[in-house]
């Protein structure tokens, strides 16, 4: 068992147009000191199976449903109140925009104070003194100084760090950082992936960072869930889910990045078609209308997560044998001119 377990978890929301099924039956784990890489397109669950966990989607609207186990505590059972001593002490998030999870009308440091003196019973000078220190140690130029700044007053990848200065100012066991990385420049993005590694290494924090970008999860995951239309489609170690994919949606996403052996004016290969809507999903395998390998039972018959390997589970009708079979022919084929 991990030291955050997630198991069969449903979030649906009610909306006027209908029910929006966000994450169905997701199960996962992380351990500490270790890295879990979720990966997908943008509404395939990934933020809002996050959110779950921090307990953000408590709303009129929403009905979840199965296990989120946290060091023996089941988060979706806490009343609101032992949830809040729970969240932002022992598990922390990084959100995907600090300029909008940032107050504006407060200065940064003021905001790292309020997150300390939440969870203990410190001084306002201790507190200050201790954000000064969590700015610093996020490798932000004169923290003295800027403690004082207002989140517009700082550059973007400055923003970035003051929200991991937040997040891991009271030491959490978890830290989930959802895209920390989307609206950033490469330099900046390596800058903060290293840090987040660095931390990580200090603090033996558990990370699961939420992406679409697979370059990223090649950096930094030991584990990684792939993520389409509310459920994970494929899950192992990073160097199986790069290195020998098993579903046709996570051939497609390895596809679609640069290659170094391309010629200058090639052509990615994009997966065919979008994401299917939320509250009208295909039936069987939610992939089969974009797939070029599906079969009829595809379209009648949901696949479920099937083990592939020890810690390698597939999502998938087609035989392991032809799946890796396909697989070697992706990858020596040469790229597109």
């Amino acid at each position: 068992m991990g030291l955050l377990e997630i198991r069969d978890l449903r979030v649906t929301f009610r909306t006027r147009d209908g029910v929006v099924h966000a994450v169905d039956g997701v199960s996962t784990s992380v351990e500490r000191g270790q890295t879990l890489g979720v990966v997908g397109e943008s509404g395939s669950g990934k933020s809002v199976t996050a959110l779950t966990v921090m307990g953000l989607t408590r709303l009129p609207n929403a009905t979840v449903s199965g296990e989120v186990l946290f060091d023996g505590l089941d988060l979706l059972r806490l009343s609101s109140d032992r949830l809040r001593a729970v969240r932002g002490r022992r598990i922390a998030m990084i959100f995907q925009d600090p300029l909008s999870s940032l107050h504006p009308l407060y200065k940064v440091g003021w905001q790292i104070e309020e997150a300390i003196r939440a969870h203990e019973r410190v001084s306002q000078r201790a507190a200050r003194s201790r954000a000064i220190r969590a700015l610093a140690s996020v490798e932000i130029p004169n923290p003295a100084a800027l403690v004082d700044a207002y989140p517009h007053q700082l550059s973007g990848g400055m923003r970035q760090r003051a929200m991991i200065a937040m997040a891991l100012v009271l030491g959490p066991d978890v830290l989930i950082a959802d895209e920390p990385t989307t609206a950033l420049d490469v330099t900046v993005q390596a800058q903060i992936l290293e840090l987040i590694r660095t931390l990580q290494r200090e603090f033996s924090t558990a990370v699961v960072l939420i992406t679409h970008d697979l370059g990223v999860i090649a950096e930094t995951a030991d584990r990684v869930a792939v993520m389409y239309a509310g459920r994970i489609v494929e899950q192992g170690s990073r160097t199986t889910i790069l290195d020998a994919p098993e579903h046709p949606y996570t051939w497609g996403l390895l596809e679609s990045i640069p290659r170094l052996d391309s010629p200058r004016r090639s052509r990615l290969t994009p997966i065919e078609g979008a994401p299917p809507s939320l509250i009208d999903l295909p039936s069987g395998c939610h992939f089969h209308p974009r797939c070029p390998y599906a079969m009829p039972i595809c379209r009648s018959i949901d696949p479920g997560l099937l083990a592939s390997d020890p810690g390698h589970v597939v999502a998938c009708h087609l035989p392991v044998a032809e799946k890796r079979r396909i697989w070697r022919r992706l990858r020596s084929r040469p790229a597109a001119a």
